[in-house]
């Protein structure tokens, strides 16, 4: 009698969690809106800086790059270009985009957010 109910009791656990598991991910699964870049995996963080280098080559407004990579934390601008160039040396990137993530990485390190502020 007592493995009967331990056989009921793991049955019961087995199809509460498959039920769950059915109801998240199939019925009502998460959806993440209006969240900032700051929560994108690695590869995706490095595609947004790569997009803000290529934006960068066009119109050479350091302020608007340095806005734009300030959303993807609270390290220094320069930091997540140089971390961005790093990582696409290492996975392929092509020489284009490597020479637009240096060429905003020169801007980033000579960037003063102040610099036309009246004293």
């Amino acid at each position: 009698m007592p493995s009967t109910k331990f056989i009921l009791i793991v049955l019961a656990l087995a199809l509460g969690a498959g039920l769950g598991l059915v109801y998240g991910w199939v019925i009502d699964p998460v959806e993440y809106t209006d969240v900032t870049p700051d929560v994108l995996r690695e590869d995706y963080r490095v595609d947004y800086v790569l997009m803000t280098a290529e934006a960068y080559q066009n119109d050479f407004d350091a302020e608007a790059a340095a806005r734009r990579i300030a959303l993807l934390g609270s390290a220094p601008p320069a930091e997540i270009v140089s971390s961005a160039l790093e990582y696409a040396s290492l996975n392929g990137f092509t020489q284009a985009e490597i020479l637009s993530l240096q060429t905003l990485l020169t801007a980033m390190q000579t960037y003063q957010p102040n610099a036309d502020a009246n004293p």
